[in-house]
């Protein structure tokens, strides 16, 4: 690799930002180009994120100024809805460019690829995402969701029902009830009973209804969900586990455990953790717990995978 390809980040603040900031500044094959933020803009990007060696400074781009910048790839980190005129000035002025979209604005859009590599390989459809320019990073609590219930899925006999619960980073910046964190001392806060968007777009992913509930949980990060799954034909717990073991064999980033993995266990680290496999007396249904970083996993490290895919790099690089 002769030169690395070069990176601009639209959305640097929050935290997923951060962590962007971090794997692309660590990354052997890529450079941070630049980092859009208009609060920070003028500030060292160094001064929020230590990882970064290339001297960055924060700048506050027009959607304009950001799609005309020498860069092989851009990556929108922005809420939903945000990011629009940036997509419109890089169709305009650089339409064959590499960009990967955080938000969910995408994720229903056909002329997008979905990016969750090993839900695309188990439905028989990884190459997609090789060359792509355009990707939808999924959501993440539809991640760990999907991952839990996918290798199933011909053995449901109905909807699988799945509860969720994050970390408060996954609620941004924007101060609300979800990330106030004197509110949720000592608390646990369901919201958005039905229809949750990664409810939605797990279904629509997975081509199979699911039922999802979320929570929110006073730890800063980290995911976990536990999903209920209806059964065809009874099986033991044993036979649950290797249907797992045998559809993640080969993703570095997915370990399969007998034990029930914790949100703790799921902080930090750059893949999911599936386990608990556990099988009702009567064979009617199963449980599986998935657990993961929303930030990682749910965000960034996923967002690295798909630039690599994208970019003609291996898909793990940067990550592990």
């Amino acid at each position: 690799m002769s030169e690395p390809y070069l990176v601009g980040l639209v959305g640097a603040r929050g935290h997923t930002g951060r962590e962007l900031i971090r794997l692309i500044s660590q990354h052997p094959g890529f450079m941070l180009a630049y980092a859009v933020s208009r609060e920070y803009a003028g500030r060292r990007v160094s001064e929020i994120a230590p990882e970064d060696t290339d001297e960055c400074i924060f700048e506050a781009l027009a959607p304009e100024e950001a799609a005309k910048r020498r860069v092989d790839a851009i990556v929108l980190a922005l809420p939903d809805g945000a990011g629009a005129p940036y997509l419109a000035a890089i169709d305009r002025y650089a339409p064959g460019k590499v960009v990967v979209d955080l938000s969910a604005d995408y994720r229903f859009d056909e002329r997008w690829e979905y990016g969750l590599p090993e839900l695309r390989r188990l439905m028989g459809e990884g190459g997609r995402l090789k060359g792509a320019t355009r990707i939808a990073n999924p959501g993440c609590y539809a991640t760990a969701l999907q991952l839990a219930v996918a290798p199933m899925l011909e053995r449901l006999s109905g909807p699988p029902s799945v509860f969720g619960v994050s970390g408060y980073s996954g609620a941004g910046t924007s101060p609300s009830p979800r990330n106030d964190v004197e509110r949720l001392k000592d608390n646990l806060m369901p919201y958005k009973l039905v229809g949750h968007n990664h409810e939605r777009e797990a279904a629509r992913h997975l081509r199979h209804p699911v039922r999802f509930t979320p929570a929110v949980h006073p730890a800063f990060r980290g995911i976990v969900v536990t999903a209920h799954l209806p059964l065809k034909a009874p099986m033991s717990a044993a036979e649950l586990k290797a249907v797992y073991a045998d559809a993640y064999r080969s993703e570095p980033l997915i370990a399969v455990e007998d034990d029930i993995p914790e949100l703790k266990d799921g902080a930090g680290v750059p893949g999911v953790i599936v386990g608990g496999f556990a099988v009702a007396a009567d064979g009617g249904h199963a449980a599986v717990v998935a657990a993961e970083d929303n930030l990682l996993k749910g965000a960034a490290v996923q967002a690295i995978q798909n630039l690599n895919l994208a970019l003609g790099l291996p898909e793990f690089l940067g990550v592990k």
